[in-house]
């Protein structure tokens, strides 16, 4: 119970350490390719951020126990949302801009809905996670034409962010954060596993609120650096992939 404790205090330190380093990587790449910080929040930052669940969702499936993965892909958007999104509104009011979170909002909240009227027949089968995977790709695709059509101009600016700089923070940052989410996911499943809790009900819970920790790292160092796009961006557009992508 003691190595339990300890790695999940272990995860906490390590996420706040890779939040850091990632935001700078996800901020420099923005200046450097002169896109919105909002549109790669919900595309690169949010795939990278969702990364702990997909591994996690990939294993759970090829070792028989799927369970876990939509549990904890289902939950993890929970977190996004009544918890994660919570405490970054208790820190301060969030100001965006309607028209980037409009789209990711919209998916994110229609995908959920879908994705419960497909288990309610306890069943999510192969056809309908093809749909999923295809909506995945047809949003996708619309915020790579938004990205195409809102790049500014060059600026002298762009030239303090060198692309190996750029390269090394997000690289090192999401690697701390999928550490942080492994230690804490391992902890968790320590901790639960001698009171018998079922498999979805391990993957909805504790481990989604490990593998959440990169989305929680991440949103709150940008909200307190004053990015608060980047912050909304990541949480909607990690629930899009969480829902289309890792459960189809």
């Amino acid at each position: 119970m003691t190595w339990a404790i300890l790695s999940l205090l272990a995860g906490v330190v390590l996420a706040g350490l890779g939040g850091e380093l990632f935001l700078r990587g996800v901020l420099g790449f923005a200046r450097w390719m002169r896109i919105p910080s909002a549109i790669a929040a919900a595309t690169l930052g949010a795939f990278a951020t969702s990364s702990p669940e997909l591994f996690v969702s990939t294993i759970a499936a090829v070792n028989g126990a799927p369970g876990i993965g939509l549990g904890d892909a289902t939950g993890s958007n929970v977190v996004n949302i009544a918890l994660i999104l919570a405490v970054a509104l208790l820190v301060k009011p969030l100001v965006t801009r309607r028209k980037v979170i409009a789209l990711d909002f919209g998916v994110a909240i229609g995908a959920s809905v879908l994705i419960g009227l497909m288990a309610i027949d306890g069943v999510i089968s192969r056809i309908e996670g093809a749909m999923l995977i295809a909506g995945f790709l047809v949003w996708m695709t619309m915020h790579v034409r938004e990205a195409r059509r809102q790049r500014a101009l060059p600026d002298d600016s762009v030239a303090t962010d060198r692309p190996w700089r750029i390269a090394s923070d997000s690289i090192g940052g999401l690697a701390l954060l999928i550490m942080a989410g492994s230690l804490v996911v391992s902890g968790a499943q320590f901790i639960a596993a001698g009171f018998g809790i079922p498999p979805y009900l391990i993957g909805a819970t504790l481990v989604a609120l490990g593998t959440s920790m990169p989305e929680l790292a991440t949103t709150l160092v940008a909200v307190f650096r004053g990015h608060d796009d980047v912050g909304v961006g990541t949480l909607l557009g990690s629930n899009v992939f969480n829902a289309l992508l890792i459960v189809g």
